[in-house]
């Protein structure tokens, strides 16, 4: 579902900030998104449960805006109520139970093909990010009236990306200090020098709804003016442009560093693919 958005352990990210000639700060109100993968790492009576999901400390400080838990449901042969209910698992005590309910749903479906099931997931990721030592993971299950249980959540053969995984956003509440190069600029700003500027990219603008995460990214993009005086990123360049300037022509505003973001998406088979992309985010601008 690591990216430059800060959302770590089989994350998908949304990109990263940008850079500054000084030192600068990350302040609060920025808005990442991502999806987080289940870990099969559960034991419920000895045995495999899912599901697990892993978060990074510092994302622990952070507001959810929205949190969706998406389940695939086996096909059925017939039309049949599902009863699809999510359990949150606390430690092993001598007394008491294991589970505490979160969410029961009523479903009436008809489909020979798999489904893909969201639930309102906020609350509880909310929960979570407040007291950490309380994410023992999640029990799913989904019964047809048959009593067959249709929630995908071990990879059996034929099953392999169907596995639940939790759709996030939220929103920074702190902030974080990091040492930037380069020079940061917006659609106000006069700088005629190589700067970089803000660019999203929306997959949804461009009808791409095989992604799943993330829905856009900030990609950004370098433009600006380089003159001989400014020393290009290779001296090889600089000195060749002063020792034959008419064969040369001169430098250009470019990317100097550049991040990937992790991509979830859909195959042809409704299958989830996980990959990162690499060279989709520039995090620096220079002339080369």
């Amino acid at each position: 579902m690591q990216s430059g958005g800060g959302l770590h352990g089989g994350v998908l990210g949304m990109g990263s900030t940008g850079s500054n000639k000084q030192p600068s700060t990350i302040l609060k109100g920025q808005i990442h998104g991502g999806a987080f993968i289940a870990e099969p790492l559960v034991q419920v009576d000895g045995k495999p449960s899912c599901c697990f999901f892993k978060f990074s400390p510092k994302l622990m400080f952070t507001k959810v805006l929205k949190a969706q838990l998406w389940v695939y449901l086996r096909p059925l042969q017939q039309t049949s109520t599902i009863y699809l209910q999510i359990l949150r698992l606390k430690p092993v005590t001598e007394q008491g139970s294991r589970h505490i309910r979160i969410r029961s749903l009523k479903i009436e479906l008809n489909s020979r093909v798999g489904h893909w099931q969201s639930i309102d997931f906020k609350n509880v990721l909310q929960n979570w990010f407040k007291q950490p030592h309380t994410n023992w993971g999640i029990d799913i299950n989904a019964f047809d009236e048959s009593g067959n249980d249709l929630a995908v959540t071990s990879l059996r053969p034929g099953e392999e990306g169907l596995q639940p995984f939790l759709e996030v956003k939220v929103l920074e509440t702190t902030k974080r200090s990091r040492r930037n190069l380069g020079l940061d600029c917006d659609e106000h700003s006069t700088e005629s020098r190589c700067c970089r500027y803000p660019l999203t990219v929306d997959f949804e603008a461009f009808g791409w709804d095989w992604i799943i995460a993330p829905k856009r990214y900030k990609a950004n993009y370098c433009s600006g003016q380089c003159e001989y005086m400014f020393m290009q990123k290779y001296p090889h360049t600089h000195l060749v442009q002063h020792a034959n300037p008419r064969g040369s022509a001169g430098p250009c505003c470019t990317p100097t560093k550049m991040s990937p973001i992790n991509m979830l998406y859909f195959n042809d088979k409704q299958q989830i693919i996980h990959g990162k992309i690499p060279g989709m985010v520039v995090d620096r601008c220079g002339c080369s």
